[in-house]
């Protein structure tokens, strides 16, 4: 069984600071790229951060110089540190890996968790 299990939304004024977390456990035979993904009420899906096993990163337009991701690879734990909030990142927060299990399962288009609140107020 593998997991990811996302942690650290809630709700904060703008200009506030949350840390999100993302911990991946089970089965898991390797884990490549970790990421951020997030859903605005009443849109799609969209890309915020990533961060390979060599900790090369990648962020969205939208989040640069705000948000950083980082991650600890002994724990296979990211985390995406948000300062200067804004409203318009309200959204449910989404961990998604780049893994195989030990049963030689490849997620390719990763592997995801449940998603925790962020909630952003003016």
């Amino acid at each position: 069984q593998v997991q990811l299990v996302e942690s650290g939304g809630g709700l904060v004024q703008a200009w506030g600071s949350l840390r999100l977390s993302c911990a991946a456990s089970g089965s898991i035979f390797r884990i490549n790229t970790m990421g951020w993904y997030r859903q605005p009420p009443g849109k799609q899906r969209e890309f915020v951060a990533r961060i390979t096993s060599s900790g090369r990163t990648n962020y969205a337009d939208s989040v640069k110089g705000r948000f950083t991701i980082s991650r600890e690879n002994a724990q296979n734990t990211v985390y995406l540190q948000m300062n200067r909030l804004k409203p318009e990142d309200t959204a449910v927060y989404y961990c998604n890996s780049d893994l195989t299990t030990n049963t030689g399962t490849y997620y390719a288009d990763g592997y995801w968790g449940q998603g925790t609140q962020v909630t952003v107020s003016s």
